[in-house]
């Protein structure tokens, strides 16, 4: 660690929050569940029950934005985390940390949120915290959510997972969130209205599982987009990446928006959308499946695993070149969930 404070930066996702996760976290806590750096838990409780679980705190600002509110992200965000391990999610827990005078309105709104985020995934709320703050201890309300789900038995999925000749499917457009929280919080507009993708994907998930026998990798690409998580698979898989900017679908209007304020949208947080490793001969069938979902109608595949340059993601342009996309250096969007 070479930094005397904690900064934004460390809450990226990116280059210094994996560096105070390396330096400081795993020497202090390392066993082998938690060195998987996978988005939950993968534990084992008997030679034939595994579960994954998972637990995510949310800071987001504002707390209503286009699309959603802090509530529904906090269900969503931990139900996905716990469905990217191959898990269907049963049970979830909620905590919550109230600044004092919060508008008692916007606490029964954000609760009804959360009630009917839980009913549309299919889980259960079933034990929970509430901590009341002094006024200024915190910024209106933070929310900790923590999950759990049962894994079947044939399926293994974790982040070591890419093999290469793997396809890589994206289940939809890219910087749909960030973008919307971004200009939500500036107060800006556009003739194009943008709204947060935060969606449930535990029943994308198991149409995946369903379609294919052959899925190595889930990740849904939150804090630092798809070209940071890309960068955690191969790093973690030794394997390298191919992705092809052709490929990379992002609306028109989160596209202008980005390049308006100099946004890279490969960098930029999706709440409601996952990265599918798959064998090549399974790619079609399940990118089939994703497309069949409500959530994964604009699903598509970006790229490849390959043996060459292990550990790196590279990008083929669309002028026919080849630059690399490293992980996400500092804090672009900070309180994004």
């Amino acid at each position: 660690m070479t930094s005397e404070f904690i900064s934004l930066d460390h809450g990226s996702g990116g280059k210094i929050a994996h560096r105070l996760t390396a330096d400081l976290l795993l020497p202090l806590f390392n066993n082998p569940i938690l060195s998987d750096m996978h988005d939950g838990a993968v534990l084992a409780l008997n030679d034939h029950t595994r579960v994954a679980f998972s637990t995510d705190t949310f800071t987001v600002t504002p707390l209503f934005f286009p699309g959603g509110d802090i509530g529904e992200l906090a269900v969503n965000g931990t139900i996905n985390d716990v469905a990217m391990c191959g898990a269907t999610p049963l049970f979830i827990s909620l905590a919550l940390i109230i600044e004092e005078g919060f508008p008692m309105a916007d606490l029964t709104r954000i609760l009804q949120s959360i009630q009917q985020a839980a009913t549309r995934a299919g889980v259960q709320v079933v034990t929970g915290d509430t901590k009341v703050v002094p006024k200024g201890a915190a910024d209106g309300l933070f929310i900790n959510t923590s999950g759990i789900g049962l894994i079947p038995e044939n399926v293994t999925i974790g982040s070591t997972g890419a093999r290469p000749g793997d396809k890589i499917i994206l289940s939809g457009t890219m910087a749909d969130h960030g973008m919307t929280i971004l200009t939500q919080r500036e107060g800006l507009s556009f003739d194009h209205a943008i709204q947060s993708d935060s969606a449930p994907l535990n029943q994308m998930v198991a149409k995946i599982l369903a379609a294919s026998g052959k899925v190595h990798v889930l990740r849904d690409p939150t804090r630092g987009g798809v070209g940071t998580t890309l960068n955690e698979i191969a790093e973690s898989s030794r394997a390298g990446i191919v992705l092809q900017e052709s490929c990379l679908p992002v609306r028109e209007a989160v596209a202008g928006v980005c390049e308006l304020l100099g946004f890279d949208p490969l960098y930029v947080a999706n709440e409601g959308k996952l990265l599918a490793f798959v064998a090549a001969e399974d790619a079609e069938k399940v990118l089939a499946a994703i497309q069949s979902d409500p959530f994964g109608r604009e699903a598509c595949v970006i790229g490849y695993v390959t043996a060459e340059h292990p550990g790196q993601v590279v990008l083929e342009t669309l002028i026919g070149g080849r630059r690399i996309v490293d992980m996400l250096t500092g804090e672009q969007l900070p309180r994004i969930c």
